[in-house]
């Protein structure tokens, strides 16, 4: 590798009165699209490419005037007119694209350090982190932050209805959703530890990612490294042992500023009522106790509100302001989605890919439709989900499910030292138990088994962090019907 332009952190704070035009490279991805706008709106000239652009964040792009080209349109002689190509961590180490990169003579950071130095150095950064709910706290904490006249600026590596993936604000609070996921080939750390954090909410963690970590010390090791360099709120949950250690290991005795919170903690939330209308839970902190109401339904979806309202009563904001602020929030696309209905059969899509995040989905959406039967199709996608590092906990994962039907893998895993899922042997477990359990491998055989299961009894809840076969961009989505 030639890494000769290659900027860190500290050397891109030192150029960065240099860099006025910058090209990303690879820029359809959530995370790059998302800082590609922030640096957009910061006043740089942005440009970006990609090998293709699909929607929703071409149209994003697209509508903030972002001028985008076709990779293999993208000559050296064009590149070089920038100050700055922002690479995307999906460019290989040794591929074609890194070599033109490095050969070019122009400066090049990840995107996770170019924002950290051009964007987020001088505002209050409340970062997000977690195996599970990043994505979601990340939307709810901009919400009910926006709802308290704050005007926060915030990053969601997501896509919301009629709002931008991303947004400055006025400094006092910006948002951010904290990727344990490595930040490019040539920068093998975090994405969060180039966010120049100031807050940090844990929202949980275990492992994950095992394509990058051999276990779950390697994932802590990163938060090691982030943690003595957070100055103000530090905000975790106690419900994981991985996060408690990290407690352990840096609390400085300082109660105002470390805050502990989780179904085993004694600030709750408990969850005194939970139905299809939202939710009502108590938090006890700093010695009061506080019952609050919520839209939201699911245990997973109300711990990580918790997270959000302990900041924000740290902050200082009061218990009626906050309690109007989360009567009524929104969720991100494929968080608990629901598509619409097809011959009757309510169809929700939700991202969970994780033993423990399929659980708690699941939880969630049998307690918001009691009279429903809950069927789940599972499309086992990342690395990690397609290896047999979670062979039982997937079963144990989906045992309230009505019935399951897996979709096989097109590819193995690429987790080493480790074999496939066998998702054969889970269905049999499944049918063992008494409940349907089927595998498909194409998209005409998902769409069989959907029409078996098309009833007003019935609700199908897709679980993926990919396209379930295609089906999400298959003729399937127009024929489903709004829910009145």
């Amino acid at each position: 590798m030639n890494l000769t332009n290659k900027l860190d952190f500290n050397e891109l704070k030192k150029f960065q009165k240099d860099i006025h035009k910058i090209f990303f490279y690879r820029v359809c991805g959530t995370g790059m699209g998302a800082a590609a706008c922030l640096l957009k709106e910061k006043g740089f000239d942005v440009q970006g490419g990609d090998a293709n652009f699909y929607p929703p964040m071409s149209t994003y792009l697209e509508s903030t005037g972002i001028p985008l080209f076709k990779l293999d349109h993208v000559t050296a002689e064009f590149l070089k007119q920038f100050d700055l190509i922002v690479v995307g961590n999906v460019i290989p180490k040794d591929g074609p694209d890194s070599k033109l990169i490095e050969e070019l003579g122009v400066k090049f950071a990840s995107f996770p350090t170019t924002i950290g130095a051009l964007v987020l150095s001088d505002v209050n950064v409340v970062g997000i982190a977690g195996t599970h709910g990043k994505t979601t706290t990340t939307f709810l904490a901009t919400q009910i932050f926006e709802k308290l006249g704050t005007n926060p600026g915030y990053l969601i590596g997501g896509v919301m209805e009629e709002r931008p993936s991303s947004k400055l604000g006025n400094g006092k609070y910006f948002f951010i959703e904290s990727d344990e996921y490595d930040s490019a080939y040539f920068e093998k750390i975090s994405k969060f530890r180039s966010y120049s954090l100031d807050n940090l909410i844990l929202t949980s963690l275990e492992f994950d990612h095992a394509d990058i970590f051999n276990s779950v010390e390697d994932i802590k090791d990163q938060f090691r490294s982030a943690m003595p360099h957070i100055g103000k709120k530090m905000i975790l949950s106690a419900d994981y042992i991985a996060s408690l250690d990290l407690f352990n290991e840096f609390f400085d005795g300082d109660k105002s500023r470390w805050i502990k919170y989780g179904e085993k903690s004694a600030v709750g939330p408990h969850i005194l009522e939970a139905g299809e209308s939202g939710s009502t839970f108590e938090l006890k902190f700093n010695n009061q106790n506080y019952i609050f109401k919520t839209n939201l339904i699911g245990r997973h979806n109300i711990l990580n509100l918790t997270s959000v309202i302990l900041y924000a009563l740290s902050e200082g904001f009061g218990e009626k302001a906050i309690a109007e602020a989360i009567l009524n929030l929104n969720m991100v696309k494929r968080r608990q989605e629901v598509r619409g209905s097809y011959k009757g059969s309510l169809i929700i899509d939700d991202f969970a890919h994780h033993p423990r995040a399929v659980e708690l989905t699941l939880d969630g959406i049998i307690t918001q439709y009691p009279r429903k039967k809950v069927h789940v199709v599972m499309e086992p996608n990342s690395a990690t989900a397609r290896s047999a590092i979670f062979q039982k906990e997937f079963t144990e994962s989906l045992s309230r499910a009505a019935s399951v039907i897996f979709t096989k893998p097109s590819r193995p895993t690429s987790v080493k030292n480790v074999g496939d899922l066998d998702i054969y042997k889970i269905v049999e477990e499944i049918q063992l138990s008494g409940r349907p359990g089927s595998v498909v491998g194409t998209l005409a055989e998902l769409m069989v088994e959907i029409e078996k299961l098309a009833s007003v009894d019935n609700l199908i809840l897709i679980l993926s962090n990919g396209t379930c076969l295609g089906l999400w961009e298959s003729g399937f989505v127009k024929e489903l019907q709004p829910i009145k």
